[in-house]
């Protein structure tokens, strides 16, 4: 038989395209439409609905950028149509292939009850199935014209990413406003043919299947009549019936679908178009769950269910129906889907807290899984987080887009810093975002990496990033690969019906230690500097703000700010979302994290401020308040006291040959006349640490042109080119009871001014850094060549630190050239180590190299500090920064610990009457404590969370300084552990209590006051 694939596949291709997918709609006739065009942002439905109309035609042009119309579009079925199906077509200018990342829309009837969403794959609404003909029809449609920012040219510059800047020039063209007659038999042998067709490519070429649905095509091809698709399409249909009926092999893979729609809180769009979004997507997926029994949809971030309740009760009705109907599941158990590199132990633990706590109260839903299919990396603390929230399952797919190396598993047990194990899932589908294209199906089948151990594996499928999730479409091919020979068998699942199965297949899964470190978008680490900042601020003041204010409820009688520090978790929480917290959102975004993160500044600053008045008093002694939970200064963690007297002062002399000696007894700091550390000796250690012909603080700046995703990348060829700024504006003495020079140097269109000081008593160089940044595509760093030999070296992450190697021995440590820390790294010798601290820098690199003079190790830590992408923000960084960072000589890792807290929490002074004792405080310093604070339910009862901060085991009292009734540990929700292992506290006569902790383990304690 002679080889006529290619002439029937080209066949198949052009009579889909050209004849039978229009023959979906044989029957038309156009509607009447007209506009209003809102001022301004978005306004309730009820304005829009009665806003004043204009005519509009199709073929006219509508929807300045980030603008909403409101089209009012009528008519009347034809009485022809009786007994018929009937669809309103409304393309408003839609791009099929750009699902969420151009204009939308939400369709309302007159009473304001919303219908469902309009977007480039879903352009239908239903009239009626059948119609009786002469129904007059009235629809009104909020459209969203959001600019198209990652067009088919990606990553270039454009000023569209902000309402202030984007103009206000009409982006579409209206396409189509018809009432059509749906034709149900040819759309379903559209079905058909898709999943035979896509099937059949991905089938061997010499195998009998491949060719028997050849055959069949063929014949059904030659069934349609192309000049009478609908009256010939039953008996094509036919001639596809026997291959549709072939059921899978039993030992085909096996596919839990899931319906979903990632709708990233901010990205290409501003926070409120995704609450927009969320509102379209959410109408869609329950009209599609009435419409489609077996069909299951799962949306995660509590936030986004907030957002509905708030903004569409309408919609938030049917989608508390359709959970408790156990059709739409909540998923993740997390506020968002949020970055897990950045954020901070507690709002880590704060993700789930809320997210958690909101499925519970409104739905009655505890997740077990976490579900963050898109998060760029999974921090090595992530896994006892997730534990101590209640949760035993992860998921997500992003660790697939790593390009260098290949992730070995895609079932496995990830085990956390701690030796916690989480049972975790990346699905082999490589997206989140599968449409049933048989090549996906086959894709995931074919990449399995547990072959003969396990068989099931998830795909999460619909339409996302800018939302719209499921479509019929997808749920129609679905329902063909449920057993179909050639292909997986897909299955409508919830996440919980997935991970029970996969779980119980793989009693022994192989393990994973360590972070999940995502090889690509390192630059995410950095971007945008004033918003990580935001958030490392807002992190450290939301624990100020709820330790004293606990205090001074205890002490005082003072009342507890519940409600407003609920509020302002949430905020910092939605902000760390994965497109927010790295830097990889439009302007639009960034300009708004900013004026929200000031605000939630003033506000937690207020809380504080008002706490320690009410604790000191009235009077007029200063009293210094430490924050830290560590003692500083001899005033306790958690304590506020006169300040303590002054330490011996610090020298600044002249150096010779240029610059100054900064000397304070404890650290011997020179800087030559370039502005440059030289030499940092630790005198007690008898010990240098800057490496021998090198130069610390040493500000380097690199072009920064990645070949891709300008904000998230950062390519390794960076390092191929590199200027060190050694021009000198200024080196001037600083007056002061510090030690401390300025260094000012101009480069480029930039500015930047350093003070580096040595403080009275402080073991550590300070660096105060202010950039006024003008550059483009670049990436500044300041470099430290520490001089010391170390394999590995510490990173702050949540409730620990992560060792990564120095070296670049394989493939896996050479991908990790950009990396994530919190408040330190820590390198050490044995019995040496040194630290670098910051308040607000999370990007860093680490090598090593031999010196040929002296034979000995040079270790540069580079802290990176700014960049300066053009896409999808073009103006990003630009402007004026302040880091500081501090040089630690001689710490060891809990050093490293208490520098790190310390920095990130200065003292606060103010005039009182009294000192003020800890509320609580804790007998080893390795045990840190990350929450002080009164128990969500308002009971009035102390939660205190702590964790072993050194990596050694740790035995510690707990001491309380008011009268306990009880203590109880509990999981991050503040419910007592019924874990038979959960060992439980015992308070001695004087109301402490005795804690013994693993390494990095964290506890939750909840305190029943007297």
């Amino acid at each position: 038989m002679h080889d006529d694939r290619s002439l029937v596949e080209a066949r198949l291709k052009r009579v889909l395209d050209e004849r039978i997918r229009p023959a979906v709609h044989p029957e038309s006739t156009p509607l009447d439409v007209a506009v209003w065009t809102a001022p301004g942002e978005p306004v309730p439905v009820a304005e829009g609905l009665a806003g004043p109309v204009e005519p509009i035609a199709v073929g006219d042009r509508w929807g300045a950028p980030w603008g909403t119309s409101w089209f009012r579009v009528s008519g009347t079925v034809p009485e022809a149509w009786a007994g018929r199906t009937v669809e309103a077509v409304l393309d408003l200018g839609f791009d099929e292939n750009m699902p969420g990342f151009q204009c939308e829309g939400l369709v309302y009837r007159p009473d304001g009850s919303p219908v469902k969403g309009l977007n480039p794959r879903n352009q239908w609404v239903r009239i009626g199935a059948p119609v009786a003909g002469g129904e007059e029809v009235l629809l009104h449609v909020e459209a969203a014209s959001n600019p198209v920012i990652l067009d088919y040219h990606p990553f270039l510059p454009t000023q569209l990413g902000d309402k202030d800047t984007a103009g206000d020039k009409p982006q579409y063209v209206l396409a189509r406003m018809d009432l059509a007659v749906f034709d149900e038999t040819v759309w379903e042998l559209i079905q058909d043919l898709e999943v035979l067709g896509e099937l059949m490519q991905e089938l061997p070429e010499d195998g009998m299947r491949r060719h028997e649905i050849l055959r069949a095509i063929s014949r059904c091809l030659d069934a349609v009549d192309l000049q009478d698709v609908g009256g010939t399409a039953a008996a094509a249909r036919a001639e596809l019936a026997e291959v549709l009926a072939a059921p899978a092999a039993p030992t085909a893979h096996r596919i839990s679908a899931v319906g979903h729609a990632h709708i990233d809180s901010a990205w290409l769009w501003p926070l409120r178009e995704t609450v927009r979004k969320v509102a379209r997507t959410t109408a869609n997926m329950t009209a599609l769950l009435e419409d489609e029994p077996e069909f299951v949809f799962a949306m995660s971030q509590a936030q986004q269910f907030a957002w509905i309740k708030e903004h569409r009760p309408e919609v938030y009705a049917r989608v508390k129906q359709a959970v408790a109907d156990g059709r739409l599941v909540p998923a993740g158990g997390m506020w968002v889907e949020s970055d897990t590199n950045m954020p901070g132990s507690e709002a880590m633990a704060r993700q789930f807290v809320h997210g958690k706590r909101f499925f519970i109260d409104e739905f009655g839903v505890d997740n077990d899984e976490a579900w963050l299919p898109d998060t760029f990396g999974f921090a090595a603390g992530l896994p006892q987080i997730i534990k101590a929230a209640g949760s035993k399952w992860l998921l997500t797919q992003k660790i697939s887009w790593s390009t260098i190396n290949k992730f070995p598993h895609h079932t496995f047990n990830w085990e956390g810093i701690d030796g916690t194990r989480i049972f975790t899932h990346f699905p082999p589908v490589d997206t989140y975002n599968c449409s049933m294209l048989g090549r996906e199906i086959a894709h995931a089948a074919r990449n399995f990496k547990e072959k003969g151990v396990a068989r099931h594996s998830l795909a999460p499928s619909g339409y996302g990033d800018g939302g719209g999730g499921t479509t019929r479409e997808i749920i129609a091919k679905a329902a063909r690969m449920r057993s179909l020979e050639g292909s997986a068998r897909v299955e409508w699942e919830t996440p919980e019906e997935f991970f029970t199965k996969a779980e119980a297949e793989y009693a022994n899964p192989p393990v994973w230690v360590g972070e999940l470190y995502l090889e690509l978008h390192r630059a995410t680490l950095t971007s945008q500097a004033q918003t990580k900042q935001g958030n490392r601020r807002s992190e450290h003041l939301l624990y100020e703000a709820e330790l004293w204010a606990a205090t001074a409820a205890v002490r005082t009688g003072a009342a507890y700010p519940y409600e407003q520090l609920d509020r302002i978790w949430k905020t910092v929480l939605l902000h760390q979302f994965h497109d927010i917290l790295p830097g990889s959102s439009i302007a639009w975004v960034h300009r708004e994290a900013r004026n929200t993160y000031a605000a939630v500044a003033a506000e937690l600053t207020a809380i504080i401020d008002a706490a320690q008045r009410a604790l000191a008093g009235e009077g007029g002694t200063e009293l210094v308040f430490n924050s830290a939970p560590h003692t500083r200064r001899g005033i306790a963690a958690g304590a506020g006291a006169a300040p303590a007297a002054a330490a011996a002062p610090a020298e600044l002399t002249a150096r010779a040959g240029g610059g100054f000696v900064l000397d304070n007894g404890l650290l011997r700091v020179e800087v030559d006349a370039r502005g440059l550390v030289v030499s940092a000796y630790d005198l007690a250690a008898d010990r240098e640490t800057v490496a021998p012909g090198t130069a610390a603080n040493l500000l380097q700046i690199h072009p920064d042109f990645p070949n891709q995703w300008d904000a998230w990348d950062v390519d390794e060829f960076y390092r191929n080119t590199v200027t060190d700024l050694t021009d000198l504006d200024e080196l001037s003495p600083v007056a002061g009871e510090s030690a401390a020079v300025r260094v000012v140097r101009g480069f480029g269109s930039s500015r930047v001014t350093q003070v580096l000081s040595l403080a009275p008593g402080a073991k550590r160089l300070d660096i105060d850094t202010e950039v006024d940044w003008h550059e483009t595509e670049k990436f500044l760093k300041a470099a430290f060549p520490l001089d010391i030999h170390a394999e590995r070296y510490a990173s702050e992450t949540q409730f620990g630190h992560v060792y990564r190697p120095t070296h670049t021995n394989t493939t896996w440590e050479s991908a990790k050239f950009e990396a994530c820390n919190h408040r330190f790294v820590q390198l050490a010798e044995p019995g040496w180590g040194v630290a670098l601290v910051n308040d607000s820098t999370y990007g860093h690199d680490v090598t090593r190299t031999v010196r040929d003079t002296d034979g000995g190790t040079t270790t540069t830590v580079r802290v990176s500090l700014l960049r300066a992408p053009r896409f999808p923000d073009p103006e990003t960084d630009q402007g004026v920064h302040r880091f500081r960072h501090a040089l630690v000589p001689g710490a060891s890792i809990a050093d490293a610990v208490a520098e790190g807290y310390g920095v990130n929490l200065p003292e606060r002074r103010i005039q009182g009457g009294r000192p003020v004792d800890a509320l609580v405080s804790v007998s080893n310093p390795a045990v840190v404590v990350t929450a002080v604070k009164l128990a969500d339910d308002e009971s009035g009862d102390l939660v205190v969370r702590l964790y072993e901060s050194t990596g050694g085991r740790a035995t510690a009292t707990l001491a309380v300084s008011c009268e306990v009734r009880s203590a109880t540990v509990t999981d991050l929700l503040e419910r007592p552990l019924t874990d038979a292992a959960a060992e439980q506290p015992v308070l001695d006569a004087e109301g402490s209590v005795a804690l013994s902790l693993r390494p990095f383990e964290l506890r939750t304690l909840r305190l029943r006051r007297a």
